[in-house]
């Protein structure tokens, strides 16, 4: 599911239901095991200090709905996540169309990018302490979904 709880962006929330689908499709998760929500640059820098203690909004941040000692294998996840709430994916939209501006890349793609991305998260992937585990999965992921 996609929620659109900012003004500031417009966001065309039908193409990235479809990707969502496609993210979970890919990942072996239920069409309704995650939700997006779309905030503001306010809300996000509210939400990054009181859960990461970092100051000023960021693009993508995932609230998995129970914590994970170590990633779950991507098509192994459909056993026990198919019908399962894996979490929630906040995504700053002003963020994020600074972001795709200045990596040349559209505003669309960003937001297909930062849902992989948060998608991943809620699976347990963590790019801070898992030696690329994350970047070799998303990357390969990125390009069976066209996101390069």
């Amino acid at each position: 599911m996609i929620l659109n709880r900012q003004r500031a962006v417009r966001i065309a929330r039908r193409p990235l239901e479809e990707f969502l689908r496609r993210v979970a499709s890919e990942l072996g998760l239920a069409e309704r095991s995650v939700t997006v929500c779309f905030v503001s640059d306010a809300e996000m820098a509210r939400m990054n200090e009181t859960f990461r203690k970092k100051q000023g909004p960021t693009d993508v941040l995932s609230f998995p709905a129970e914590a994970r000692k170590k990633p779950a294998a991507r098509r192994k996840a459909a056993a026990g996540a198919a019908t399962a709430y894996l979490g929630d994916i906040a995504i700053s939209a002003a963020t994020a169309r600074r972001n795709a501006a200045r990596f040349g890349r559209t505003f669309p793609a960003e937001l297909r990018i930062l849902i992989l991305h948060g998608a991943l998260h809620l699976l347990g992937y963590d790019h801070e302490t898992d030696r690329g585990q994350m970047d070799r999965v998303e990357a390969k992921l990125r390009r069976r979904l066209r996101l390069a």
